[in-house]
């Protein structure tokens, strides 16, 4: 991320209406709606609403939250607001090229990568090769159908573990909406 964790609560809270106030990125806090606590936030970043593309990023979860069903429905919700409630016709996803994490989840989350672009920008005083990662509105559907099976309670056992993992409904879905 291109900044770094506030010093104290008093730096916390100007940080944190200061991305309040923001436009864009458009952020957006990640509440457990169960317990009220927060747990993360994302945000819609270079919202171009003459092209309909928009940019999903600045995912910062707590640890409670990364990889777990509920970390991927925050990702879904996004995704469901910027196609469905918004009409974006492209949803972006960027990242460090090194950041192997973030690569896996884009992939995983049915995004396609578009290449790498080298010494996209500067970043804490060092080159980033930035990857691209995209879905485009007519992928949405099967994208959509194959989260929303994911998401289902009997894909899930007893003690919350995921009987099949999204990669695979994604692929499939993904694969039937290449070939239409």
């Amino acid at each position: 991320m291109p900044y770094d964790r506030p010093a104290d609560a008093a730096t916390c809270e100007a940080w944190i209406r200061s991305l309040a106030a923001s436009h864009d990125p458009m952020f957006h806090a990640v509440i457990d709606q169960a317990t009220g606590e927060a747990m993360g936030l994302a945000a819609f970043m270079r919202i171009d609403c003459a092209n309909g593309v928009i940019e999903v990023g600045h995912l910062n979860y707590a640890p409670d939250l990364q990889r777990t069903r509920a970390g991927t429905e925050v990702t879904y919700l996004m995704m469901r607001r910027a196609f469905d409630e918004l009409g974006f016709r492209r949803l972006e996803w960027k990242c460090d090229s090194l950041n192997a994490p973030s690569r896996r989840a884009a992939e995983r989350r049915g995004f396609t990568l578009e290449g790498v672009f080298r010494n996209a920008k500067v970043v804490k005083g060092y080159n980033r090769d930035t990857a691209w990662y995209a879905i485009i509105d007519y992928e949405w559907p099967a994208i959509r159908e194959a989260f929303e099976t994911w998401l289902d309670p009997t894909n899930f056992d007893a003690r919350g573990q995921q009987i099949t993992p999204l990669s695979v409904f994604a692929s499939r879905d993904k694969r039937g909406a290449s070939e239409a």
